[in-house]
């Protein structure tokens, strides 16, 4: 569902550029390069808004916030980092690279995306894993605007095709709501089916963004929300299995900071990355990749 509505929001991008210039280039070069950079610009727009916000939300948090340039170095990898994700590797690349559950007696991962992604998210990662010859499994969580507990049974299904190729438990890896959904699977699953789970940019105490949420997950990752203070209550994540959350005070769509972290985990933060540009940051994927080892 993702994949195809993102193939044709980028579709629907590229026939307004098309119009609008072939309308205007014979008439006003200018306005018809305008236009185009106005539409260029859009998302760019967007993101700004929200590093503003995530600026302004986080000044009175415990954990210091990035400073202005942080923020501005943040926001320009983001305009690349964004697009590069929701407009080419999950609409278009999201099956390029199979699971891989061929038999090894080494640790395998499960891979967990966020919201309104599919397991094209996780492509530089899938090609990291494959290189290495491991077994893994990358979901995508569907219905993708439904409940975070319908994911619950994705994520099973996931964890038990790995721990049948290698015998291990698996290394669950998550970004963003993908934490939450590996958490809601913890409360009904037996701790001991996974060796470590690693959250990256995950609204563990929700996000101040998601006010602004309509769909039934985003509703879900409200501050302070009836979901989170449920699933908080229920059990306590980690003292059933290790955690690794990495954050950042520069954070565009989770903050304020504080909330991507959890009481008696092994909280990393990787200063002045953006929301998707921290998923892909080289020592993230290099010390997560790391916790495979025994």
């Amino acid at each position: 569902m993702v994949a195809r509505l993102q193939r044709w929001l980028v579709v629907g991008w590229l026939v307004i550029a098309i119009a609008w210039t072939s309308f205007w280039w014979g008439r006003s070069t200018g306005i018809a390069i305008a236009g185009l950079l106005v539409l260029a610009c859009v998302h760019a727009g967007v993101l700004a808004f929200e590093f503003f916000a995530s600026y302004r939300v986080n000044a009175p948090d415990p954990i210091p916030r990035g400073s202005a340039a942080q923020y501005i170095g943040a926001w320009l990898a983001e305009c690349v980092a964004a697009p590069t994700v929701f407009g080419w590797r999950q609409p278009f690349r999201s099956h390029s690279i199979p699971d891989r559950l061929q038999p090894d007696a080494r640790r395998g991962a499960v891979l967990v995306h966020g919201f309104v992604g599919n397991r094209g998210f996780w492509n530089p990662w899938l090609r990291e894993l494959q290189a290495s010859g491991r077994a893994f499994v990358a979901v995508t969580l569907e219905p993708a605007f439904g409940s975070i507990d319908h994911y619950v049974e994705i994520v099973e299904d996931a964890m038990a095709r790995v721990t049948a190729a290698t015998g291990q438990p698996p290394l669950l890896i998550c970004h963003s709501m993908g934490g939450l959904a590996a958490r809601a699977w913890l409360r009904d699953s037996d701790g001991s089916r996974a060796h470590r789970i690693v959250t990256i940019a995950t609204p563990h105490r929700g996000t101040w963004l998601a006010r602004f949420g309509r769909t039934v997950n985003g509703r879900e990752m409200r501050v302070g929300g009836e979901w989170l203070q449920k699933i908080e209550g229920e059990r306590a994540s980690t003292r059933q299995v290790p955690f690794t959350c990495w954050y950042s005070n520069c954070d565009n769509i989770v903050f304020p900071t504080s909330v991507a972290t959890l009481p008696g985990a092994d909280n990393r933060i990787v200063s002045g990355r953006a929301h998707v540009e921290l998923a892909f940051d080289p020592r993230v994927m290099r010390e997560t990749l790391a916790l495979l080892e025994p």
